[in-house]
């Protein structure tokens, strides 16, 4: 493998799997991207030695600078240095960047026509009217990081000629399978952290305990695969072996299985078509596992229901609960609101957009600031009466 890649987002937690994937494949890093950890981003690029390094502000790209003194490599600051990053010859930019700030960057490099290893859901979910077209146009090639959308991706390959009946995604239930929604007006901020399977950052983590997540990726798999998303259902699947099935027109089902480990489907899409060796445990069929799959509590889990919703008023509706749901979850991860209060919030917003029909990336974008900001203003109502019933 001699092919470069550029990591937007390399100090999260896909960004750092990324690189133990780059570290093993002895893959080129033309640059690099991340937030305000200047201590881990000069250890990264010291070690890979890119061509260029962006930080998310101009304080840490200034120490950065001082710390790399004399190196050669390049660093930049805000969103200018992730689009500069982007448009950099990369033969695969990895879009990792969580939330909204990743778009405007992934645009650039599917501009381009490189391929783009997609482990950052809003794109689709906020902006899929428009960056399909554009992938389409440009000829760039859109690749899933994701585990489940990995494992679509990879069943559709055996497809043949045959028409998809259904795709069904799976998804693990997060920490609070099995409560019922008033058991879920109490839990905290430790407990909908602790996932039973997977190591990922606290965004995405919150959102897997509230199936957000799975709603946002149910619309993330109707663009990628151009599947109504009626076609799409969820499984609860607490093993987390199972990564996605999918069900041809011959009632056929094929499942891609293996390991909870995010590295696998991230090589997969770094090295496509190829296959390459990996040191990652496998699976063992003789120790007498068991495969359960159930359907998902609706009720107790409103925000699977809420995305859906979404993606049939289309327009901005999905980029604005996106935005919505990313506020609240920040505002319940500094435990201003109660976990049952992203949803609500989700809620209310959707119900309020004015909805843009056919919108352009930039009344996409601008649909996501004043979700934000509205958002952010029902955080501040409501956060006041959770810290009031918090000290009662």
């Amino acid at each position: 493998m001699e092919k470069d890649i550029t990591i937007l987002g390399a100090t999260g937690s896909i960004g750092r799997q990324t690189l133990d994937v780059a570290r093993s494949l002895h893959l080129p890093v033309r640059a690099l991207t991340g937030n305000r950890n200047v201590e881990l981003m000069e250890r990264l690029a010291r070690e890979f030695s890119p061509e260029l390094v962006a930080m998310a502000g101009e304080d840490a790209a200034k120490q950065l600078r001082e710390r790399l003194f004399g190196t050669g490599i390049r660093v930049e600051a805000g969103e200018q240095g992730l689009l500069t990053a982007a448009r950099l010859d990369a033969a695969t930019v990895v879009s990792a960047i969580v939330g909204a700030a990743g778009i405007r960057p992934t645009v650039e490099a599917i501009g381009r026509g490189c391929r783009v290893a997609l482990a950052n859901k809003e794109v689709l979910v906020a902006a899929g009217s428009v960056v399909m077209p554009l992938a389409k146009q440009c000829g760039a090639e859109i690749l899933p990081v994701d585990s489940e959308h990995s494992a679509i991706f990879q069943c559709l390959l055996s497809r043949g000629g045959s028409g998809v009946s259904r795709i069904l995604l799976t998804c693990s239930g997060g920490p609070f399978f099995g409560k019922t929604r008033a058991e879920l007006a109490h839990v905290t901020r430790q407990q909908a952290l602790a996932h039973p399977s997977w190591s990922m950052g606290p965004k995405i983590t919150i959102d897997s305990a509230t199936l957000m997540n799975k709603g946002l990726e149910c619309i993330e798999a109707a663009w990628l695969f151009d599947v109504p998303i009626k076609r799409i259902e969820v499984l609860i699947h607490r093993q987390s072996i199972v990564h996605s099935m999918v069900e041809f027109e011959d009632h056929a089902v094929i499942a891609q299985l293996g390991t909870p480990d995010m590295r696998i489907p991230i090589q997969f899409a770094l090295t496509y078509p190829q296959r390459l060796p990996m040191q990652a445990p496998a699976l063992d069929f003789s120790s007498g596992m068991a495969l359960t799959f159930a359907r998902p509590d609706t009720e107790a889990f409103g925000c699977l229901a809420l995305c859906v919703r979404a993606f049939e008023m289309g327009g901005t509706a999905p980029a604005a609960l996106s935005a919505a749901g990313e506020v609240a979850v920040y505002a319940f991860l500094e435990q201003r609101i109660s976990f049952l209060e992203i949803e609500e919030i989700c809620a209310g917003l959707l119900c309020t957009h004015r909805n843009v029909e056919e919108p352009t990336l930039e009344q996409i974008l601008q649909a996501d600031a004043e979700a934000r900001s509205q958002a952010a203003q029902m955080v501040q109502t409501r956060g006041g009466m959770h810290n009031k019933n918090r000290t009662k």
